[in-house]
Parts: structure tokens; C-alpha cells; sequence
């Protein structure tokens, strides 16, 4: 099945003194997806963003909320963010995180929210086959998780045309994102391998003109 591809700026890369502003100017300029990165300082060694800030960027957007918790226990705050108004509530599937993954992205699910599963660098696609009938959105980071601004992995360019593969034989279709090193440069590779909805930080956030960059992703992926 062929989608639209989609372009989701993280808000990680935002000026915080205006967050609202800037996600209402992502909005405007384009964005179909507006990702959030939840960073709780032990999965990942840096420290984001909690349930208050979800619902005030939810009060600053009627796109959907793409929230991608880099946590430690995801069960315990998962009830959390869908009441501050997540759309999709991904989770990481390595055991750093959660032991009990199936179980947490179902819990997902009877919230009302579109369960996602993610899968870093280092981590096998095998680790996630037994979910993938359970998710709406597997995200392939094409980075190490915690930290914005980094170089795009290339070599996890197989891996998203792996995982596309498999779903195609398994007669399944999630979104495939991609987060990390995103612009211009790389997004047709990615796209190419498999990808349809492209996170992007820096090469958003980082213009001058929010409309033009979220349109130059768009025509880099479109070829």
C-alpha cells in the first residue's frame, strides 16, 4: 500500500521559551504528525518532557500528538500521556525499558491511543516480529536515542527495508518513521528503503522558514 509520506518536526529541536508558538508555526508550515520525545534521564541520559508539557502542546495543535517515550516502566506513565491527549504512544521495545511489552503496547491500545514500538540502532528487528500485529507505527531510529542534532546512521538503511519487507509477507502495513539526521540529504534513502513518515528536528526547527523546509522534505522524499 502506498501512502502520502508525512513530515513530524520534534519538538525537541523548538525554542522552549515559546513552545506553543513554535508548534502552531510547524503547524501552519506544513507538519502532518508533531513528534514529542519523552527522555526520563535513565533510559536515556538526558531529561525532556512530562504530561503537562503533552497537554500544552496538545492545546497548541489538532494534529496528531507522535509521542515517543524513552523511559524506563512505560506502564506507569502511559495512562498519563493518553489523558494529556497523545494520538500514538510509542514504545521502546529493548528490556532496558520494558520487560513486558506486548502487555504495555495493548494497554496502549484499550486507552484509545495507537500503540507504536521502536527499535534502536543496536536492537534486531526480531525483537519486535511477536508485536508487529499489535502496532500502528514501528520507529526506526537512524540515530542513538537521548540526544538531537546527530549524523544519520546509514547503515540502518537495510534494516528499514527488512522490516518492510517482513510486513509486506506478514500482510501487515504500520507506518514505518524514521527519526534522526533527517533532512534533505538523507529522507529519499530512507523513503526509498521504506519509510513513510519522516521525523525531523534540526532541519526543521533549525531554518529560518518553517513552510520551506517542511516543502523541501517533502520534495527530497518525493525524488
Amino acid at each position: 500500500m502506498t501512502r502520502a509520506i508525512k513530515i513530524a518536526p520534534s519538538v525537541l529541536a523548538a525554542d522552549f521559551t515559546r513552545l506553543g508558538e513554535e508548534v502552531q508555526a510547524v503547524d501552519r508550515a506544513g507538519a502532518d504528525w508533531i513528534h514529542v520525545d519523552i527522555m526520563d534521564g535513565r533510559f536515556v541520559p538526558e531529561i525532556s518532557f512530562g504530561p503537562t508539557v503533552v497537554e500544552a502542546i496538545r492545546r497548541s495543535t489538532q494534529k496528531p500528538l507522535n509521542v515517543h517515550l524513552m523511559v524506563v516502566e512505560p506502564e506507569r506513565t502511559i495512562e498519563r500521556y493518553a489523558k494529556a491527549g497523545a494520538d500514538h504512544i510509542l514504545i521502546q521495545s529493548e528490556p532496558g525499558s520494558t520487560v513486558h511489552l506486548h502487555r504495555v503496547l495493548s494497554q496502549v491500545r484499550e486507552l484509545g491511543c495507537q500503540p507504536g514500538v521502536v527499535v534502536d540502532p543496536a536492537t534486531p528487528i526480531a525483537w519486535i516480529e511477536q508485536v508487529l500485529h499489535l502496532v500502528g507505527v514501528v520507529l526506526v531510529m537512524t540515530v542513538n536515542p537521548g540526544f538531537g542534532g546527530q549524523r544519520f546512521l546509514p547503515e540502518m538503511l537495510p534494516k528499514i527495508a527488512d522490516l518492510r519487507r517482513l510486513c509486506r509477507e506478514r500482510g501487515l502495513d504500520p507506518h514505518i518513521e524514521v527519526d534522526g539526521g533527517q533532512d534533505p540529504l538523507t529522507v529519499r534513502k530512507t523513503i526509498e528503503a521504506g519509510a513513510d513518515v519522516i521525523v525531523a528536528g534540526t532541519a526543521i526547527f533549525g531554518a529560518d522558514d518553517y513552510g520551506q523546509a517542511v516543502a523541501s522534505l517533502r520534495l527530497a522524499a518525493a525524488g
